[in-house]
């Protein structure tokens, strides 16, 4: 109630608001080519009634293929972390919806919880965001409802790494193989190791394989993946804003090779937010107690960190700030 009370607040002094009660949901395969169709996760400002519903292993309160309500709506794409699921920050797009935004989430094929058959293959997660964005304003159901003005990007992790390519950036993946040599603790190089990698695989990056959307005018990023591999030039193609999020002991991209070399390096200095005592993984929502078990290691905070309070700050923060760069 606190969230929505904000919420309320805020879109009545920056935006017209979206006179909507709840939240609709649907689920749609997006054709993708060759390839099989991606899966996405779309949520949009209705006036039906919500009720609970699973999804993965939450459960949100949502009216499942509903009517939208508004129109000339903001869109928000969203680009999940490695080996996870449209679903993986649900709470996120719940906020931003009741706050009249649209906010559609891809599952990175190649990338996934199921499928990690692709996971090097970097320059496919982009392609596959430019792929939803054109989705959303041309095929999907209410496409018209959508201001093709007005569209922002979030990323998490590989997501925050997807949405800077998206947003002008290119990589330099050769920097990989000398980083791992110097570094080769960090969890990205041991899972390289792992995985029985040849770190040169960055030779293999197809001409042209960078795909960028200047349609996306705003971007909050957290905790991005393999930002040490952009630098001053690789991202001196980024002019849309940029919220970037740290999390203060982040131990699976630790500091300083990940989001400082980001924040240094972006032409346009971002809104900069550290986390004080949260981890890689408390970006997530908070999990059940099954996947609790199942994944210790991306469910477990540490002690008095408060992952469901921090989300609450969190998706307020989120949503002030699309609301001000997506007026």
């Amino acid at each position: 109630m606190r969230l929505m009370a904000i919420l309320t607040a805020l879109w009545g002094l920056i935006a017209a608001p979206v006179f909507a009660a709840d939240v609709g949901f649907a689920e749609v395969k997006i054709p993708n080519g060759a390839e099989p169709p991606l899966t996405a996760g779309i949520w949009f400002p209705t006036n039906a009634p919500a009720t609970p519903h699973s999804l993965d292993t939450f459960t949100q309160t949502v009216a499942l293929d509903a009517p939208i309500a508004g129109n000339h709506l903001p869109l928000v794409v969203m680009s999940h972390g490695g080996g996870g699921w449209y679903s993986g920050h649900y709470d996120t797009a719940l906020a931003l919806a009741h706050a009249g935004f649209v906010a559609a989430a891809v599952s990175h094929a190649g990338d996934t919880f199921d499928d990690q058959s692709r996971v090097l293959q970097l320059w496919r997660r982009p392609a596959q965001l430019h792929r939803l964005v054109d989705y959303m304003l041309d095929e999907w159901r209410w496409h018209k409802r959508l201001d093709a003005a007005r569209i922002g990007a979030f990323g998490f992790s590989n997501g925050g790494f997807t949405v800077l390519v998206a947003a002008g950036g290119i990589p330099d993946l050769s920097k990989i193989a000398p980083f791992c040599e110097v570094h080769p603790d960090h969890d990205l190089c041991e899972a390289l190791k792992q995985a029985g990698v040849d770190l040169r695989f960055a030779a293999n990056v197809p001409a042209g394989a960078w795909v960028h959307d200047p349609r996306i005018k705003a971007l909050v990023i957290a905790a991005p993946s393999f930002g040490f591999t952009f630098g001053r030039t690789g991202l001196s193609g980024v002019h849309a804003t940029v919220q970037l999020w740290s999390a203060a002991d982040d131990r699976h991209q630790p500091h300083p090779y990940y989001d400082e070399p980001v924040r240094a390096d972006l032409p346009h200095a971002p809104e900069y937010h550290v986390v004080a005592n949260a981890g890689h993984y408390d970006f997530l929502p908070r999990c059940d107690a099954r996947l609790s078990r199942m994944r210790p290691e991306i469910c477990n905070s540490l002690p008095g960190f408060d992952r469901a309070a921090f989300h609450e700050q969190f998706n307020i923060d989120v949503v002030r700030f699309f609301l001000a760069m997506l007026p």
